[in-house]
């Protein structure tokens, strides 16, 4: 029997997004749900959570540059760059981020995530090679997946895989990617090795500086600067200004040459609209600072020694101290990292909670991170509840 003109179809009551609830019900049974909690206009918690590891996205000088780019050239930047969305602004922040970091020239992208995606693909693409870091970043990852490239991910800071790749390629040419600090461990990459690598089979290294900017390096100026490679021809570095910098946006820096060439073939620099002003005029402020006070990307390096030794962490392979901002403690399963964040959130402290996919199945965490603004109040009550909650048997 037919009801009106079409057959009637059993699958009609049955919604198309009907699998969402199955895939809903395994992550809760693996622990793995998300929720999204507001931030309140007023801290009521001591963060170690944010990335905003200089303490800059809330320093007067840093929101009122904010407020007068608002004023000066709108809220919006009204279109791509090459259209409306360049302005006086964005240009004079690139030249001065560019000098601070010792790089001939930078282009700022909407955010780190695209300004990644737009340089790896620009890089690479279809009868090239990239080899990626195993614990590279998400963008990076999907950078990779959309070049179209062949695509070899080699173990954690295992230089000895990234040479046998390169040598044993048949592309002419190869991109090595990787974070400079990994965000989830927060250890170093070995840039000066995978340079050397990459120098003696012809390839280009790209390292991702989001954590490494305002925190490794003189004054604040990342671990290729501190290591000598930054500048170098074979080098591109990207970066973010919504962690130090306490803005939003992201960067890539290298040659007038790469410049151009992302400004001709990197989609996510074309078609989408320009970073606002607003976000641009704070980075620039936070730089400025930044580069007046160098004591800040020291602080965060001590403030995070201290939360290590309180959670009884040490620090990577190579130095028994933490290396960067990050603070990373694995307590295994997914539910003990949400049960000890929730507990340290009781107790007035913000801390994060890293689960898979972010990190390795087995390897839960909580991700601390230290910040230079942190006082010797707020230090001494995140030691407190971090020995508490962690001395509780979840360990």
């Amino acid at each position: 029997m037919t009801s009106g003109p079409f057959p009637r179809d059993s699958r009609v009551d049955t919604s198309p997004l009907a699998w969402l609830d199955s895939v809903e019900r395994q992550r809760r049974l693996a622990g793995l749900r998300r929720t999204l909690r507001s931030r309140s206009a007023v801290a009521c918690e001591v963060d170690l959570a944010s990335n905003d590891y200089l303490g800059l996205s809330q320093h007067p000088e840093v929101i009122e540059a904010g407020v007068c780019a608002v004023r000066t050239w709108g809220t919006g930047s009204t279109g791509s760059r090459l259209v409306t969305g360049n302005t006086e602004l964005h240009e004079e922040f690139e030249a001065e981020l560019a000098d601070f970091v010792g790089v001939p020239a930078a282009l700022v992208f909407s955010s780190g995530y695209t300004a990644n995606l737009g340089a790896v693909v620009s890089l690479s693409g279809p009868g090239s090679l990239i080899v990626s870091d195993a614990a590279s970043h998400a963008s990076l990852v999907d950078a990779c997946r959309l070049s179209r490239a062949r695509i070899v991910v080699t173990p954690h800071r295992d230089v000895d895989a990234v040479e046998a790749a390169l040598a044993g390629r048949d592309e002419e040419r190869a991109l090595v990617v990787t974070d400079s600090v990994f965000s989830t461990d927060g250890a170093l990459a070995p840039l000066r090795r995978l340079h050397e690598v990459c120098r003696t089979h012809r390839a280009v290294l790209l390292v991702d500086e989001a954590h490494g900017l305002g925190v490794r390096g003189t004054g604040g100026r990342g671990l290729l600067n501190e290591l000598g490679m930054a500048g170098a021809p074979d080098v591109v570095m990207t970066t973010t200004m919504s962690k130090a910098l306490g803005s939003q946006g992201g960067v890539v820096l290298a040659s007038e040459a790469v410049r151009d060439h992302l400004i001709d073939s990197a989609r996510p620099f074309i078609f989408d609209t320009g970073l606002a002003p607003s976000a641009v005029g704070a980075a620039r402020a936070a730089l400025r600072i930044l580069t007046d006070q160098p004591w800040r990307p020291k602080a965060v390096l001590a403030h995070a020694r201290t939360l290590a030794e309180a959670c009884g962490v040490s620090g990577t392979l190579e130095s028994a101290a933490p290396e960067s901002a990050v603070v990373s403690v694995i307590l295994g399963h997914p539910d003990a990292a949400v049960r000890a964040t929730n507990d340290c959130l009781a107790a007035g402290l913000r801390v994060g909670c890293f689960r898979p996919p972010a990190v390795a199945a087995g390897t839960s965490r909580l991700r601390l991170t230290a910040r230079a603004s942190l006082t010797d109040e707020e230090i001494e009550l995140a030691c407190t509840v971090l020995t508490a909650v962690l001395g509780t048997g979840m360990r």
